[in-house]
């Protein structure tokens, strides 16, 4: 044991100390909160969009009203003579609006220097039928107030299992991606990393010093574990700097907009612009989550799942001689199931109570992935307790039982050299009696 220490100490400070591993570290978080924070401030900074309308029908005029950074100006003037001097005048374009039959609109013209952008164009065209739909109702004589008393707007509130919590489908949905995608992301990362290591040290005879003083297995599981507390140490760290990140932005914006919003409802508060609002709609994603557990969980699935597969790759490093490129043909058979299991993962966030999803996530080959991806919808609503530690069990058999074949392919496999090695001399290996 004591051995196997020695080299989980040697592969986790060699790496730790790497600029790399700092780098990497750091700039995760920052790209994470990025991803949050610039779309909030492009919302709200986007620059002003003022079109002058020049409407021949008379039939948009003054019922066109404006949003956000978009605002209209009617005016009456020459649409040929005003083409020329727009941008003089300080429009970015010219909305030409001919005379027309309400019930066969022509088409509507609008002039600039670039092109129309899309959400600009949905915009003005979802401005123009409103208008077109109230003069066809009033030429039908339908009484527009009474037809908006009579539409109804349903809201369907969740409340799960048998505590009736409230729940949030789209909120499920997101985190339970994001965590699958993750572990599928580390099992991918860390076991390449796994992989490289021993095989740079079997290029290199550094394995055959090593073995003298340790056993092939022993050598095995201090690379794993080590690289494993190298994922570890990192994801901690990560999970430090998004919290305190993230209450960094909830302060900028404000405690009194963050109070309010929780005591009034945010979405849709004409006091606060889209930025506001948006930051606000992050923010109570966010408080709606049990953290702790799901952390709890995701380190759980995260541990199994690498120390599943990284057992594997080790053994795959082992058998690869002068041609780096005999590790893909070798690889292949273990990223299968990986890849497998993000189109099932894909599969489970739309439908997690599927048996498909079901399946996947206590299957040890792909359940780190997608019961991650189950999880957020709720325990036991979604997963039931037996399903949770079944899932887990059979993870912890798997790995197990990997680490057994892994380690009768490693022991033969670090010490040859010159062979190009096959799946079936491997399976060989593998059912050999020691």
């Amino acid at each position: 044991m004591n051995k196997i220490w020695i080299i989980i100490k040697r592969e986790y400070l060699t790496r730790v100390k790497k600029k790399s591993f700092v780098v990497v570290t750091l700039l995760l978080p920052l790209l994470f909160v990025a991803m949050l924070v610039v779309p909030i401030l492009i919302a709200g900074g986007t620059d002003n969009e003022n079109v002058a309308v020049v409407d021949e029908s008379k039939i948009f005029t003054g019922k066109i009203a404006d949003e956000d950074n978009l605002h209209y100006k009617f005016v009456d003037q020459n649409i040929d003579s005003l083409k020329k001097n727009y941008s003089e005048l300080g429009y970015t374009g010219v909305l030409h609006i001919p005379q027309m039959d309400v019930s066969r609109p022509p088409s509507i013209i609008y002039y600039s220097k670039g092109q129309m952008n899309i959400m600009l164009k949905s915009k003005m065209e979802k401005k123009l039928e409103n208008v077109l739909e109230d003069k066809r109702m009033e030429q039908a004589g339908i009484d527009k107030s009474k037809l908006e008393s009579i539409r109804a707007d349903v809201d369907i509130v969740n409340l799960a299992g048998r505590e009736e919590k409230k729940g949030s489908a789209g909120r499920a949905y997101i985190i339970g991606y994001a965590s699958g995608f993750l572990i599928y992301i580390i099992l991918l990362v860390f076991g390449t990393v796994v992989m490289r290591g021993v095989m740079e040290e079997k290029m290199n005879r550094i394995a055959e010093v090593m073995i003298s003083s340790v056993r092939p297995f022993q050598l095995m599981m201090g690379k794993i574990i080590g690289i494993a507390f190298v994922g570890l140490t990192q994801f901690l760290i990560w999970i430090v700097l998004i919290v305190g990140l993230y209450f960094v932005i909830i302060l900028a914006w404000g405690p009194e907009m963050a109070s309010s919003a929780m005591s009034n409802g945010m979405a849709g508060s004409p006091s606060y612009t889209a930025s506001e609002q948006m930051a606000l709609q992050v923010q109570e994603a966010l408080q709606g989550v049990n953290w702790t557990f799901l952390i709890m969980i995701f380190l759980f699935y995260f541990l199994g799942g690498y120390l599943f597969y990284a057992a594997l790759f080790a053994a795959v490093g082992s058998l690869v001689n002068e041609d780096p490129n005999d590790a893909q043909s070798l690889t292949f058979p273990i990223t299968l199931p990986v890849i497998f299991s993000i189109f099932i993962m894909i599969a489970a966030v739309s439908k997690p109570n599927s048996s498909l999803a079901v399946w996947g996530s206590i299957i040890p080959f792909s359940s780190p992935i997608v019961m991650m991806a189950r999880i957020p919808y709720g325990v036991p609503g979604t997963v039931p307790y037996w399903q949770l530690g079944l899932s887990m069990l059979l993870l912890i058999g798997g790995f197990i039982g990997t680490t057994w074949v892994a380690a009768k392919i490693y022991r033969t496999g670090i010490l040859l050299y010159g062979k190009k090695v096959t799946l079936k001399e491997v399976a060989k290996w593998v059912i050999r009696k020691s």
